[in-house]
């Protein structure tokens, strides 16, 4: 008997580790998505420089 509640012991921390990495793996996918939401929507916009923008070089003659 001691076996088997050893048994169903260690099966169900293996269930809450699984479950866990499961978890992980969401947030983590999730993550992603949203930068690369926002790395889209940042590309798309248009760059326009207000009236303090100076340009690195000065421009040639």
């Amino acid at each position: 008997m001691f076996h088997y509640e050893l048994h169903q012991l260690r099966s169900a921390e293996l269930g809450r580790r699984a479950e866990q990495n499961r978890l992980v793996r969401e947030v983590l996918r999730a993550r992603r998505a949203a930068r690369r939401s926002a790395e889209r929507t940042a590309e798309a916009e248009p760059h326009t420089h207000g009236p303090h923008h100076r340009r690195r070089f000065a421009r040639a003659a």
